[in-house]
């Protein structure tokens, strides 16, 4: 009877229950991450003394931990003392917490600056150079390797003449030599580094060459851009000693080819010193290579004449001159129609190597002009026409049948000009040489100089 009543209870105060709200949750205990192994609650009797032991078993065995001491209590290791180093400061610490059953590691290590300290002052010095003296044969065998292969290089590039046989010049002969030294000293030095054992040095100081080498290249650019300038004129060989030329707007000429600098002497006989670099991007113009060369001149005719039988009689006047060739045949063209004139320009051609440029220019023009006149023809000089506005005229003035003939301006006299008969005598139109004389006469003298021409007749011109 008992057990159905307290039955019955039970199913009555469920429905209850339900009915109430529902009480809070007991909230979790937060976890603690763990920052790394866990420490154990409990400690091992003699741990401490164990974790003493070995620590100090290690620091035994390397000399820079021989004044270090080592203190444990509770796992926790507690280091003092002097090291020699500052980087074996971190090196205990490191072992000390490696160590089985360490908790942390308290480290008061301090480096010792004394002079008498392992590894620094005289210790120091004195352990380099014992190390020094103990290489020196080794060394010694470095500088002999070295020294072999540089002169094998020398003797190789003192080879002077197989070297001018194979190059077109004397200076790209010495930059082959100069190049095959550079190749042998250096390949020398990467050999004797490699038996010391220091490549690491050979490359921080090939490095540190091409860092020097890009800046020097920077600060000497014009310098190398002219010494390459000159090699390169050297193999091209754009001109011939004694040519006529004319470079950009410098005028002479060549008096020989250096490796800096091309020397002209100008047509007034000064010397004249362009720069290879200068010379290789210049337009350069040679008179001498074509021994044919054309001149040319303007005159005007007047508006009213037929110019067109100028311009033939000028051409016939121009091929009777016993200096114009008839192959290329004289030329004239009508250019322009001037302000006064029709303007007729006049081209004939010599030979260089019998005339003289300038005399047939100089004969050509007076012969023509006076064919000219004497034809009939006018070479008048410019007219101008003066317009008097009496409207701007600052001061007044009469005009017409007002003014009188006493205010008439009178014409200037005509002066007289005395006629001189000059004896035609036909001009001597050969080349002038005494330029070409005075270059000649310097090459001879300074043949030998030092400084080495690098034109060579035997090679064709570019």
């Amino acid at each position: 009877m008992k057990r159905l009543l307290a039955a019955f209870a039970l199913l009555m105060a469920a429905p209850a229950a339900a009915l109430l709200p529902a009480a809070p949750a007991t909230e979790a205990p937060a976890e603690v991450e763990a920052a790394g192994p866990q420490i154990d609650d409990t400690l091992d009797v003699g741990a401490d003394d164990r974790i003493t032991e070995r620590i100090q078993g290690i620091f035994a065995e390397l000399p820079s931990f021989e004044n270090v001491s080592v203190e444990v209590s509770q796992g926790v290791v507690s280091l003092s003392g002097l090291v020699p180093k500052q980087e074996d400061i971190a090196r205990a610490e490191a072992i000390a917490s490696r160590v089985s059953g360490v908790v942390t590691v308290e480290n008061s290590l301090e480096r010792d600056l004394s002079i008498s300290a392992e590894g620094t002052g005289i210790a120091a010095l004195a352990d380099k150079w014992s190390g020094f003296v103990d290489m020196l044969p080794l060394i010694g065998l470095a500088l002999l390797v070295w020294a072999v292969i540089s002169l094998i290089g020398y003797l190789i590039a003192g080879l002077g003449s197989l070297w001018h046989r194979l190059a077109p010049n004397s200076f790209l002969a010495e930059l082959i030599a100069s190049a095959i030294r550079f190749i042998f000293v250096v390949g020398g030095l990467v050999v004797a580094l490699d038996i010391l054992g220091a490549g690491a040095l050979l490359g921080a100081v090939l490095g540190g060459a091409g860092v020097i080498g890009l800046a020097l290249g920077f600060a000497l650019r014009e310098t190398i851009e002219n010494y390459l300038a000159s090699l390169m004129l050297s193999l091209r060989q754009p001109f011939r000693a004694n040519d006529w030329v004319k470079i950009d707007d410098l005028e002479g000429r060549v008096i020989r080819l250096t490796s800096r600098a091309t020397v002209l002497m100008t047509l007034d006989g000064n010397h004249l010193r362009i720069p290879n670099g200068q010379v290789f991007r210049a337009v350069i113009t040679n008179f001498t290579r074509n021994p044919q060369r054309r001149f040319e001149f303007e005159l005007g005719v007047d508006a009213d004449d037929d110019a067109r039988a100028a311009r033939q009689l000028g051409r016939e006047t121009l091929a009777s001159l016993d200096f114009v060739l008839d192959d290329p045949a004289p030329e004239a063209r009508i250019m322009e129609v001037g302000d006064s004139n029709v303007v007729i320009r006049f081209l004939g051609w010599i030979n260089q190597e019998k005339t003289d440029w300038w005399k047939a220019q100089s004969q050509a023009i007076p012969a023509v002009k006076e064919a000219l006149e004497d034809a009939g023809f006018g070479l008048p000089e410019p007219i101008y026409r003066l317009r008097f506005d009496p409207r701007s005229a600052s001061v007044p003035f009469q005009q017409g049948a007002a003014a009188t003939p006493a205010q008439e301006a009178k014409p200037p006299a005509k002066k007289t000009v005395q006629q001189i008969t000059v004896t035609e005598t036909e001009e001597d139109v050969r080349p002038v040489n005494e330029i070409a004389d005075m270059v000649e006469r310097e090459r001879r003298e300074t043949g030998g100089e030092q400084d080495k021409d690098l034109l060579d007749s035997s090679r064709p011109v570019e």
